[in-house]
């Protein structure tokens, strides 16, 4: 019977224990590029069998929060080879989280002051985060523009090279594409965001188009089991919602069973809120079987306010990694904690 502690493979990364560190913005990343405490910060923390990055913007377009890295200058890349040499020296792995943010941004962050892009025209009610003389301040989002249908193969593109990026230059051991929490992939999955009427709006087949695009253009530029994909089929972060979740997010992973990616990143219930949402069903079980059914072989990674015990009964029952967040902030020495 596997334990946490017990080595796992998921697609092309072998790692030592089956606690990964969840994704934690820190917006400590001025100009978008990764400082030397960011290399501290990872290095210390490389005991997790996998390290999953803040969330990273794949373009000047994905930013969405001040002091947040990119992965699209050299600056940036420079600033993330430390970071993966720190982890690597400490016998660590880690992966970047592709970020485009969509609506979830704010004039001040884009290129030439821009509005943000969407699958549609609806602003986002929640806020974002600017600096300004130094203090970090709350701000809505700005009303964004609706995404052109020839825009979006540039978006494509965008996500591809900066995977790349990631893993040709920057040095990490594959990527985590963010299909999750009302940023633009999952803005284009559910139809409270998306209204289009085109090829990528309407049909659960159709709002699914861009993450598989996506996804499929990810893994062929950096390997099939270097990709994993991060889902959150009813979190209400970032003012999203589906009238009807459990057959869109049942089509979803059926179609990246056919990918032979690295890992899914469930995340249960309301991110960092609670597990289980009254006027939300969601049934996770079925979710995992219609993949596994489907055929999909990848690691099944589920987070959202694990403990100890929690994470021993769904290594028993079956789930291959926990990802833990917030323990990790003021515990680096976590795996050793909870061993």
């Amino acid at each position: 019977m596997s334990s946490l502690f017990d080595p796992v493979q998921a697609g092309d990364l072998a790692l030592d224990n089956r606690i990964v560190m969840a994704p934690l913005t820190r917006n400590r990343a001025p100009n978008a590029v990764p400082q030397d405490i960011t290399a501290t910060y990872y290095a210390q923390r490389a005991s997790a069998g996998l390290l999953i990055t803040e969330a990273t913007a794949i373009s000047h377009q994905g930013q969405g929060y001040a002091d947040v890295p990119g992965l699209y200058g050299t600056e940036q890349l420079d600033g993330w080879k430390k970071v993966t040499a720190a982890v690597h020296a400490k016998g660590g792995k880690i992966v970047t989280q592709l970020w485009h943010v969509g609506r979830v941004s704010h004039t001040e962050l884009q290129p030439e002051g821009g509005a943000p892009v969407a699958p549609s025209a609806i602003t986002a009610k929640t806020k974002t985060v600017l600096i300004k003389d130094g203090v970090p301040t709350f701000a809505p989002t700005s009303h964004p523009r609706a995404l052109k249908l020839t825009e979006l193969p540039g978006i494509v593109h965008t996500y591809a090279a900066a995977a790349r990026n990631a893993v040709e230059t920057a040095g990490f051991d594959g990527v985590e594409i963010h299909g999750a929490n009302g940023y633009l992939l999952d803005q284009f999955l559910k139809d409270g965001s998306n209204h289009r009427t085109d090829d990528y709006g309407g049909s659960i087949e159709n709002r699914a188009r861009l993450l598989l695009e996506v996804t499929r253009a990810v893994a062929d530029a950096v390997g099939h089991g270097k990709v994993g994909i991060r889902l959150s089929p009813v979190t209400p972060a970032n003012d999203v919602v589906d009238s009807d979740p459990q057959p869109l997010f049942e089509y979803v992973v059926k179609q990246l069973a056919q990918l032979g990616l690295a890992y899914l990143h469930i995340i249960e219930g309301a991110t960092g809120g609670p597990r289980e949402i009254a006027d939300r069903p969601f049934d996770y079980d079925a979710l995992k079987q219609a993949y596994r059914e489907a055929g999909g072989r990848a690691a099944w990674m589920v987070n959202n306010g694990y403990d100890l015990p929690m994470a021993e009964i769904a290594v028993k029952e079956g789930d291959d990694l926990i990802a833990f967040g917030k323990p990790f902030i003021a515990n680096p020495d976590l795996v050793r904690r909870i061993r």
